[in-house]
């Protein structure tokens, strides 16, 4: 039961005013007769189609019987437009046309026409906990951006590849020859790489942590790394200024605690007053940023907020997307 769609078929009936009906299967004779007696205008929601393990192995009789009762596709789900599964690229085999839907539009335009085509100066800001996540879309975002900020607990792995100490700080050693390599193919294209000069240090992760604001390159012993300060705010302030178009993705550091938010809500609040006041294009790519600039209360002033993590991270590598792909050209 808790994996039923019930609820979302409630949800949209309130939001539609009106009746959504929700089938008890998503293929079947159930389902065919559902749709066959449905009226004009009539909304009908499939039960989850996740119930088939032949949905995400995309397998082509289950394919078949979800496409048969329907006419035509439309594609508006960004956020699994990234997996080549049963209902997001096999039913386009069968129904035609297979089109997107606005929001998709909306994404692809943003996202992909941004990093290809946006307005210079560029800048990519990259945050998350680990350089492994985020090591092919910094370097894709490296070779079309002009500027990139690291931040979040990647930074640790950068630091230790410049040397420094970083106490007990998030570190993936595999990761340190890596960072070196960004760092050095960035200063072979003329590119600028803002790090942090200062962090906000914990003596334990845990909300109530003792902290102090100390220099990137003075991290004590048995001290934990978990934010910006506020001097490195200030430089990405000025770092970012210049920019007409800024994609961000990732936050600035453990933003979920109060103690170590105001980094992340710090550069949300740059990018906000960016477009606010410049017109620049500010685009906030999926998971953890989204999250961040929703409860910074500044989601409003960006001009796009993505609602996909890993198709959003895909599409900025570059990569197709299947469900994408999948669509009709026109």
């Amino acid at each position: 039961d808790k994996f039923s769609l019930g609820p979302c078929a409630e949800r949209m009936s309130e939001l539609l005013g009106q009746d959504v009906k929700l089938a008890p299967d998503c293929i079947g004779d159930d389902v065919a007769a559902i749709v066959a007696d449905a009226s004009e205008g009539d909304v009908i929601m499939l039960e989850n189609t996740r119930f088939y393990a032949e949905e995400t192995k995309n397998e082509p009789d289950f394919v078949e019987k979800l496409a048969a009762p329907f006419d035509l596709f439309v594609n508006d789900a960004f956020g699994t437009a990234h997996r080549a599964h049963a209902s997001t690229e096999g039913v386009t085999e069968f129904l035609s046309p297979s089109v997107s839907g606005y929001l998709l539009a909306k994404e692809l335009q943003y996202l992909d026409g941004a990093v290809r085509d946006g307005e210079k100066p560029m800048a990519a800001i990259v945050g998350g906990s680990k350089v492994s996540s985020k090591i092919t879309v910094l370097n894709a975002l490296l070779d079309k951006c002009d500027k990139i900020i690291v931040g979040g607990g990647m930074v640790f792995t950068f630091l230790k590849a410049k040397g420094l100490s970083v106490g007990t700080s998030l570190v993936e050693d595999d990761y340190v020859e890596t960072a070196r390599e960004v760092m050095a193919k960035a200063e072979e294209l003329g590119k600028q790489i803002l790090l942090p000069s200062d962090i906000v240090v914990a003596d334990a992760f845990a909300a109530d942590a003792n902290t102090q604001v100390v220099a990137a390159d003075a991290i004590p012993d048995g001290w934990m790394g978990l934010d910006n300060g506020p001097a490195t705010t200030a430089e990405q302030k000025e770092f970012l200024d210049d920019c007409r178009t800024v994609i961000m993705n990732g936050p600035m550091g453990v933003f979920e605690f109060d103690a170590f938010s105001k980094g992340t809500f710090g550069i949300v609040d740059i990018l906000a007053d960016l477009t606010k006041e410049k017109g620049a294009v500010t685009i906030i790519g999926g998971g953890d940023s989204v999250a961040a600039t929703e409860k910074s209360g500044r989601a409003g002033d960006m001009s796009h907020i993505s609602t996909g993590g890993g198709a959003s991270l895909e599409l900025m590598e570059g990569k197709v997307l299947p469900g994408v792909a999948a669509l009709a050209d026109a």
